[in-house]
């Protein structure tokens, strides 16, 4: 029994030292790539993002001008929220502001997106 368990203890093979050390270099290189390319997804949902609050803040104005008698528009943004036309105003702390002129209902936008 002692015998069979040297022969196999003799035959025991592992991963070497630089086998082991290749397979971390090749994981940190992939590493590497994915962290770069998730940086420009994180650019691009951002503009998506600025894009989409301040086409709902233009429709929710157009939706107010077309409630008022006689028609006008919102005074700000918070008077959309008021008027339960928005759930929230848009947030400030993404990169980017959404202005709303309130005497012409123009929207704009400035920062991560421009519109």
């Amino acid at each position: 029994m002692l015998q069979k368990i040297r022969a196999a203890k003799e035959n025991e093979s592992g991963f070497t030292l630089i086998e082991l050390l290749i397979v971390i270099v090749i994981l940190g290189v992939l590493a590497g790539i994915v962290v770069f390319s998730v940086g420009g997804i994180t650019d691009n949902s951002k503009a998506s993002a600025c894009k989409s609050d301040a086409k709902n803040v233009e429709i929710a104005s157009e939706a107010y001008y077309t409630q008022q008698t006689p028609h006008a528009y919102a005074a700000s943004i918070d008077a959309l929220v008021n008027a339960k036309l928005l759930r929230e105003p848009p947030s400030t702390t993404n990169g980017y502001v959404i202005a709303y002129n309130g005497t012409t209902g123009a929207v704009t936008a400035t920062g991560a997106c421009s519109i």
